[in-house]
């Protein structure tokens, strides 16, 4: 196969890590909205099919081929997304973005969409899989108890399946909005049509008591969190943190979620590091299992774990700066 874009080696894990008293702003309701959940994927069922069908017939090589021109595709003619991409990566890489950084970033994306499709079929036998930490998770598990992952929208999640003791299926739920949920079971559709993904939706009535059962039964519940999310109660609230440079907004929501349930949060990434690398780290962001004296020592700890969380996001987009795929205005720049 011709050139692969390969990325770059990565600094040590704790290089960047900022300052742990950087300034927090507690925003509410006056956040400026951004507008991913109105933005929809340009591929459309019959191209996903088509991809899963070059996948699972020719192989992953032949697929692996088949992602330059689409990359290619999609960085000629998308000019919003590249647009935001090149802001991004200005900020990660402390340089103007180039078009070879540019190609580099959609390539990234489109080989970790790709590997789902091998990923949430369990060919883990086609991949190199690090990894560390999922001992915290499996001693929680143990005491009977779920725990919430939370990720973001880097490198891929699915990549956790294969932290998996031997004979052990990890029982996971993503817990996601309706119109995420119909999203990611149209293309499980499409790419694996066996799998019963659990998906439990937010907005219910009856949801919080859903992710309760289901952690109770020992399951692990998983959340994406670097999205502030337009339309969520009035209990939750987005705070304003400094991020690559910038002041971002991050929702407390999934903090929140595990206050009422009592439970941990670990931070989980699954970071893509070329060809058939991944690299699953996973560690303990936040322990809400034991109830706190004060609603002021609550929220103390809540507006904590948003900061840590950004933290760690922030040092993995340093470290890794072409596996953080949001494509959109996340500092809401154009909105100014």
């Amino acid at each position: 196969m011709s050139a692969k874009p390969e990325l770059d080696a990565p600094a040590p894990r704790d290089a960047a890590l900022p300052p742990p008293d950087r300034p927090v702003r507690e925003v509410g309701d006056a956040a400026p909205p951004t507008d991913w959940a109105e933005t929809r994927e340009r591929s459309n069922a019959l191209a996903i099919r088509l991809m899963a069908w070059i996948a699972l017939f020719f192989g992953r090589g032949v697929a692996r081929m088949v992602l330059h021109p689409i990359t290619l595709y999609f960085l000629l003619f998308a000019p919003t997304p590249r647009r935001h991409s090149a802001r991004y990566l200005g900020r990660a890489l402390g340089r103007p973005a180039r078009w070879r950084d540019l190609y580099r970033h959609f390539h990234a994306f489109a080989a970790t969409v790709l590997d789902r499709v091998y990923l949430l079929r369990g060919r883990l036998d086609l991949f190199d899989i690090t990894h560390d930490g999922e001992q915290k998770v499996f001693a929680t598990l143990g005491e009977g108890r779920g725990a919430f992952l939370l990720g973001a929208h880097i490198g891929s999640f699915e990549a956790m399946h294969a932290v998996a003791k031997p004979n052990q299926k990890l029982r996971m739920a993503m817990i996601m909005f309706p119109d995420n949920a119909r999203l990611i079971s149209s293309t499980l559709a499409a790419i694996a049509p066996d799998m019963k993904p659990e998906i439990i939706p937010l907005g219910r009535m009856e949801s919080t008591l859903v992710v309760r059962d289901w952690l109770d039964a020992g399951g692990l519940a998983g959340m994406l969190g670097d999205r502030s999310l337009p339309g969520e109660s009035q209990r939750v609230g987005v705070l304003g943190v400094p991020f690559l440079g910038r002041e971002a907004y991050f929702s407390d929501g999934p903090f929140r979620l595990a206050t009422i349930l009592k439970r941990r949060v670990f931070f989980m990434v699954g970071l893509y590091l070329g060809g058939n690398r991944y690299d699953v780290r996973i560690d303990l962001l936040a322990d809400f299992s034991e109830r706190l004296a004060t609603p002021e020592a609550r929220e103390a700890r809540i507006r904590a774990a948003v900061v840590a969380y950004a933290a760690r996001l922030e040092a993995l987009c340093l470290e890794r700066p072409y596996n953080w795929f949001n494509f959109f205005d996340f500092w809401n720049e154009e909105r100014a």
